[in-house]
């Protein structure tokens, strides 16, 4: 018996194992008209074989991309689009620096003090209060996510005062209105089994 892990390895295995061989077929014809007709037949196969590509934006040209690569760019064949470079397709991505930041309070994360950055910055006025008051909503709501101990709102004004350098400070009598929301289980849950009634069409309980 043959197994899949002592066969060849697939290059793309959305396509499978078939497809793969065909264009190791194509590969060896003769002529270059064989060949091209034999690559237009395996890009009909490979569209029905995995129809979501479809969604794709220029999936034909997805399809003749990945025909190439998955004979190793040695398919000879009349094209409507160019071979892809061998070298871009097997080129590693550029390594992402992990981000240095230092966060004073991690619990509400470096995307909420870049939003104090720039709203601290703004012109004095009403959308700059109401902007105040909604962060400070916020934050209310990032603490108790981490922490469900209750908060209180003096805390929560006191930190976004010393995130800002104090050039931001809640309306005069706001009362913070975020809560903690417990999140709902959504794993299966073991249905208890009903006790047998006692039925008077059960067989154990008919009277001879």
């Amino acid at each position: 018996m043959e197994y899949n892990s002592a066969r060849e390895q697939l290059v793309i295995p959305e396509y499978g194992r078939n497809v793969q061989r065909m264009i190791e077929y194509a590969i060896t014809l003769p002529t270059r008209e064989e060949r091209t007709t034999a690559a237009k037949t395996i890009i009909t196969a490979m569209t029905v074989l995995n129809p979501a590509i479809k969604e794709m934006t220029d999936y034909k040209h997805k399809l003749w991309d990945h025909l190439f690569i998955i004979s190793d760019f040695k398919l000879d064949c009349e094209s409507p689009y160019p071979m892809p470079e061998q070298e871009a397709i097997h080129a590693k991505p550029k390594r992402i620096p992990y981000p240095q930041k230092n966060i004073k309070y991690r619990h509400y994360g470096s995307i909420l003090e870049n939003v104090i950055k720039e709203v601290k910055v703004m012109e004095e006025g009403a959308d700059k209060k109401a902007l105040t008051d909604m962060i400070a909503n916020f934050m209310k709501h990032l603490y108790l996510t981490y922490n469900r101990d209750s908060v209180n709102d003096e805390v929560i004004f006191e930190q976004l005062k010393k995130m800002s350098g104090g050039l931001l400070e809640v309306s005069e009598g706001v009362k913070l209105s975020a809560v903690y929301i417990e999140p709902k289980d959504y794993s299966p849950k073991k249905q208890k089994k009903k006790p047998m009634q006692n039925n008077r069409n059960n067989g154990s309980f008919r009277r001879k």
